[in-house]
Order: structure tokens, then C-alpha cells, then sequence
């Protein structure tokens, strides 16, 4: 049974009224008129107002007492956690320049009458690089492998000898088109010119044609990523025109004996199968490169820069704030420097505490969330001593705080397509905006929320030993980054291995999840597994891994009750399968499916009759998809899905039909 802390006085206010009304015919007897208009009565309230406030303060007691024992064990409340989004910038035309996006480059959402804009900066330097075409292969799958052809890159540019686009007449399944450069293009806006001699593909959907766009992703064991088209004026290499990419992070890779950063063009008979028709490949004139802009990281934060914050009195324990606040974790070149009065200038580096402070060492404190700063006091010692903790600024010596970044909250969390103002103005820069809604945005932690890491704190004490060691570890590592953690370990692995297994944060859970939004970055794992690493026995084994996601498609036969329309119970029970077979918020107690837990037909059944307006179910079919480079694959149908100890249920398709 959880312990209940009492309250040290339990009587407000009108328990106070009540209590002296009581007394008023033992004491004053003569006294008979008790109504809200007599001035005794109103002399009363006054008194129950002012007691009610003493009680009131009589009862926060406890929470100090809680708040000092926290600072002791030295927990501290976590301070609020910036949005993150990518912001595209789109150049005005292609330049024969590299164009930087500056650190620190701001965009804002549009500020109105009633709200402020909201302000996210620019992580690290972007480059618009300036493409230049280096090699050009088509292929065809081959049975013992893919043949290549390499191509001239000089005819190609200057539309001296045409070429088509696919090998194989007629076009199949994996033909492909590489171009290879040999800058990174990462992140780039790629603009593709194409003159196209002749329209052999016509009759194909030409908003939709059998073409996927890819790269080689960044990550070594990633394989061909899917490109997003931003438009394509060729109506599928039918004629001449532009096509405009978003090309994701890339690596440099072997193709036919040629490293280089590949972008292909594979034919995809099955995404859109052409007409009978279509027999011979698009001839490609003349193909030139350029860049229309880049997509840059950016975090919801403002720089401040040189923020004088006041100067030294020359006595210890001085304290100053900064005018903004949420402070964001500082990097390497923000710090306070002290001017002295001869013109000299001192750094200060900033500490957790004063505890291994010397008397010549410059340290200062910084608290994130007040934006107060505090330098070293001067405490008595036990022979009678004085002990100084970190330096004293100098007299009359200046404080400046170099730069430092302030924001963060849930505010930042904005929808996509909102970051549409550039604040900072850039040559040859037209526009931006967020193709992606941010997120990541926390508000800072209120005591409540802190007083329930208390036992986990307490039960860990920073070392991971159990199960549940490991998982409060790792949330405290990536704080609002992870949705979800589960920690597996013998008998479910093998002896002295611990396997963490990780589901990123995702804002918006409602209906179908991307397949993306399940992938974590390396980043966030890499540095998951660091702090865990730190902190795991020496004789465990420690994997920090992402689940293996099983897919699973329904088809439902229902019959909706009488009173009900058949549409809106349709919705309802869409809605309800997507929400029951989720990895985060589904499973019978809503906290996400249970890893290595099998699905059964009578798992659907079950959700399905408790909804309103569902009648009865007819039929449950279970169908376990397989995901793979952005194709799905559907299975046969089965009884019950069966799940690895380490694989969680996510929903793909859920078809519900009338009965």
C-alpha cells in the first residue's frame, strides 16, 4: 500500500467560520445577530482568511522537507527539452557558388495578434553545394548478377550522343539509372534537367510513373532509401523538363568498380504496371545537375550573445541571472568571461557544484531552468579556519556571458509547413519551411513528476543491475526522446546479455505509423548505450538495439447495430484496431503491445465487442505483413501472428466490411 502523507492541519476555510460561529454563544452570549452584515461576522472571515493562508503554508512543510532531501541526494528537477525540425531552404535559382546556411540562422512561424512567433535555429553550417555530374551507369539485373554500362559523362552534358534511360528492351523490374557525384549531397534540393528525344513511354500515368528514386543511405547497413520527389515536369521522362529531389543523407559507395555518391532511377513494374504499350526505354538527350537548395537541422532556441550580466563586489558567493531562460546545455564557446579593469580578460568555466572547488579555481554554477549564477562562498571549517570554494571575481571586474541559447517547451512542437519565416537574411535565399511537423519539445519537469523518479533513483543509485535499472537508465539518458524501453534478459537471452530495446518518441499516434518514424537514430542510440555502458556490470553484455516490428493487416466482417451508421462504426473500429495493435499505446492496459506477446484472433474479437454500435463480428482474418525497402508483403492468412521475444505489433491495413 503506497504511503499517504497526512496533512498537518486539514481545516480551510469554512471550517474555520463554522468552528468560531460555534463559539460565539459560550463567549459573547448577548450576541445574537450572525448574519454576513454584521461586522463581527466580517471581523471573523478576515481571521478565517488569514488562518486558512498559515495552514495553507503549515502544509507545504512537507514538500520542502522532500525538495531538501532531494537536493542531498542531488536530483534535480530536468529543465525543458527543445523541438527539433528540419527546415528546407529553397534557393531563389541554381548558383555557380556553395551558398552557407550560417550556424544560428533563425525561421519562425508567423506571428499574429494573439501569439508571438515561434524562433528555431540552425544547428551547424549548410552548404549548398554546387553539383557537378562525375559518372553515369545503366544497368539491367543480369542472371548472374547486374551488368553495368558506364557511360561518357561529356556527351551526356552536352547532348552529343543520347542514351536510354533503361538497358533492357523492353523495360523490366530493376533496370536502373545511376548518376554518381562526387561531392555529399546530403540533404540537397537535386535538380535533374532532362531533354528527352523521344516519347517511347507514353501511355504511362504520367503524375505516377513505374520510376523510384534512391540513394544509398548514410548508415552502413542501410540499402537504397526511397527519394522524395518535390515535382517532375517530364510527365515521366516523356518530355523535357526538370525533376526536383529531396535527396536524404547519402554515403559514398561501389557501383561497377566506381565510388561515388549514387542516385538511381529503378524501374518498378509493380508500384504502377505500364500499358501493354510500353516497350521501349526514354531516350535521354542531354542530363544536367544542379542544386535548388538544402535542408538544415534546427532546434527551437535563441541565441543571446555577450549578455552583460553584472559586475563583481569582490565578496564570495555572488549571484547574478540571465535575462532569458530556459537555458539550453551549453556548448564548448559559451562561458563568462570577467574584463578586468587593466583591459585583461578571464574565462570562467562553469561546474555542478563547488564541492571539489579550490580557492584559485574560476567555477561558476549555472542553473538552466532560473538562469541563476552563482560563484564559489567562503564556509568556516571545523578547526576554525576559512575555506574558500573557486575563486572570487576580481573587484569591480565586468561579467559578460559570451552566448548562450534559451527555449524549449511543448511551444515548439509546431505542425509542418509553419516555419515559413526567415528571420536571418541570406543572399539568394527565397523561402523555407518545415516539411516535417517538430518535435521533441518538453516542458520543464514539475516536483510531482520529479517526486516519482525518487524510488527509481533511489532502487538504481546510477548503477543498471536489473531489468528495471536499465530501463529507467535509458529514458534518463534521451529524456522525451523515447516512447518506449524494454529490457530483455536470461533465461529471454543467453547468460550475462542484456538487450535494450528501444521505440523513439512519436507525437502523433492516431492511425497508421510510417515505417520511418519507428527508426531511431544513431545518434540516440549511441548515446543510449554509452551512458548504459558506463553504469552495467563489468561481466554483462550490453546491446542496445531497436524491436523487430511485425506488421500485421486485419480484415473485419461486422454487422453494426440498428440504431447506428454503418460508416461512423467502420471509422470507430479502424480507429480502435490501429489504436489496440500499436507498439506505444496498444495492448489490453494501453501502454503499448506487449513485446514477444503472440496475436490472436480472439485478441481482435474481444476490443471489437466492447465498442458502440458494433453488433457482432462475423469474421477476424490475420494477416502477418513483411516490410522491405519500402515495399510491403502480404502473408497468408493465420490464426495467430507469432511474435520474437524481442518484436512488438504494428498495424499496417485494417479493411472492416459490412456483414
Amino acid at each position: 500500500m503506497a504511503l499517504q502523507a497526512p496533512r498537518l492541519d486539514d481545516r480551510a476555510f469554512n471550517d474555520l467560520i463554522a468552528e468560531a460561529r460555534a463559539k460565539i454563544p459560550l463567549y459573547c452570549p448577548e450576541w445574537t445577530d450572525h448574519n454576513l452584515s454584521d461586522p463581527g461576522i466580517t471581523i471573523l472571515e478576515l481571521f478565517a482568511w488569514m488562518s486558512d493562508i498559515i495552514l495553507y503554508r503549515l502544509n507545504r512543510v512537507p514538500d520542502k522537507n522532500f525538495i531538501r532531501f532531494m537536493e542531498v541526494m542531488g536530483i534535480r528537477l530536468e529543465g525543458a527539452e527543445s523541438a527539433r525540425s528540419p527546415v528546407t531552404f529553397w534557393l531563389s535559382a541554381p548558383q555557380l557558388n556553395t551558398i552557407t546556411i550560417p550556424t544560428g540562422t533563425e525561421v519562425a512561424t508567423v506571428r499574429t495578434e494573439t501569439e508571438a512567433s515561434i524562433v528555431f535555429s540552425v544547428d551547424r553550417d549548410a552548404d549548398i553545394l554546387v553539383p557537378v555530374l562525375a559518372h553515369v551507369l545503366t544497368s539491367s539485373p543480369a542472371a548472374e548478377g547486374r551488368s553495368f554500362i558506364n557511360h561518357n559523362v561529356t556527351n551526356i552534358t552536352n547532348g552529343q550522343t543520347p542514351i536510354a534511360a533503361f538497358a533492357s528492351t523492353p523495360p523490366q523490374t530493376d533496370d536502373a539509372f545511376y548518376i554518381g557525384f562526387e561531392q555529399d549531397l546530403s540533404n540537397h534540393i537535386l535538380g535533374l534537367e532532362l531533354e528527352v528525344e523521344r516519347a517511347e513511354g507514353a501511355g504511362i500515368d504520367p503524375n505516377n510513373p513505374p520510376y523510384v528514386f534512391e540513394v544509398l543511405g548514410r548508415e552502413a547497413n542501410q540499402n537504397w532509401v526511397q527519394v522524395e520527389v518535390d515535382r517532375d515536369t517530364t510527365l515521366g521522362f516523356n518530355t523535357n523538363g526538370v525533376v526536383r529531389l529531396f535527396l536524404p543523407p547519402m554515403r559514398r559507395a561501389p557501383r561497377n568498380d566506381i565510388n561515388a555518391f549514387w542516385l538511381r532511377v529503378k524501374i518498378d513494374l509493380q508500384k504502377n504496371p505500364p500499358p501493354p504499350n510500353y516497350g521501349v526505354s526514354p531516350t535521354i538527350k542531354r542530363l544536367r545537375v544542379s542544386s535548388w537548395g538544402i535542408t538544415a537541422d534546427t532546434t527551437n532556441i535563441t541565441r543571446i550573445p555577450n549578455e552583460v550580466i553584472g559586475r563583481s563586489d569582490g565578496a564570495p558567493g555572488q549571484f547574478f541571472y540571465l535575462v532569458h531562460t530556459p537555458v539550453a546545455t551549453r556548448s564548448g564557446n559559451e562561458y563568462i568571461m570577467a574584463r578586468l579593469e587593466d583591459g585583461r580578460e578571464e574565462r570562467w568555466y562553469e561546474v555542478t557544484d563547488f564541492a571539489s572547488s579550490g580557492p584559485n579555481d574560476r567555477h561558476y554554477t549555472l542553473d538552466s531552468q532560473t538562469g541563476e549564477i552563482r560563484f564559489g562562498p567562503v564556509l568556516p571549517q571545523r578547526d576554525g579556519t576559512i575555506r574558500r570554494y573557486g575563486a572570487i571575481p576580481e573587484l569591480s571586474a565586468g561579467l559578460i556571458m559570451t552566448s548562450y541559447r534559451y527555449g524549449g517547451g511543448i511551444i515548439g512542437n509546431v505542425a509542418a509547413s509553419t516555419l515559413r519565416v526567415l528571420k536571418t537574411s541570406i543572399p539568394y535565399i527565397d523561402r523555407v519551411m518545415n516539411r516535417r511537423p517538430a518535435a521533441g519539445g518538453l516542458n520543464a519537469e514539475d516536483l510531482e513528476t520529479c517526486k516519482h523518479r525518487v524510488p527509481a533513483y533511489l532502487r538504481s543509485l546510477g548503477r543498471a543491475v536489473t531489468a528495471a535499472d536499465f530501463e529507467y537508465l535509458a529514458r534518463e539518458a534521451a529524456p522525451g526522446q523515447i516512447g518506449r524501453v524494454h529490457c530483455l534478459q536470461p533465461p529471454l537471452t543467453a547468460r550475462g546479455e542484456i538487450k535494450v530495446l528501444l521505440i523513439p518518441s512519436i507525437p502523433r499516434l492516431e492511425g497508421f505509423i510510417a515505417p520511418e518514424s519507428l527508426n531511431l537514430s544513431e545518434e540516440v542510440r549511441q548515446t543510449i548505450h554509452s551512458y548504459l555502458d558506463e553504469r552495467r556490470l563489468i561481466s554483462t553484455q550490453l546491446e542496445v538495439i531497436t524491436p523487430a516490428y511485425q506488421w500485421v493487416e486485419t480484415e473485419v466482417r461486422i454487422r453494426a447495430s440498428r440504431h447506428f451508421e454503418f460508416e461512423k462504426v467502420r471509422r470507430d473500429v479502424e480507429m480502435t484496431l490501429f489504436q489496440f495493435l500499436n507498439p506505444l499505446s496498444g495492448g489490453q492496459d494501453g501502454t503499448g503491445w506487449p513485446f514477444g506477446r503472440d496475436l490472436f484472433v480472439a485478441d481482435v474479437m474481444s476490443v471489437l465487442l466492447k465498442l458502440n454500435g458494433v453488433e457482432f463480428v462475423r469474421s477476424v482474418k490475420l494477416f502477418p505483413v513483411s516490410y522491405d525497402n519500402g515495399e510491403y508483403i502480404r502473408g497468408a492468412e493465420v490464426e495467430e501472428v507469432p511474435i520474437v521475444s524481442h518484436g512488438v505489433i504494428v498495424s499496417y491495413r485494417h479493411t472492416v466490411k459490412p456483414d
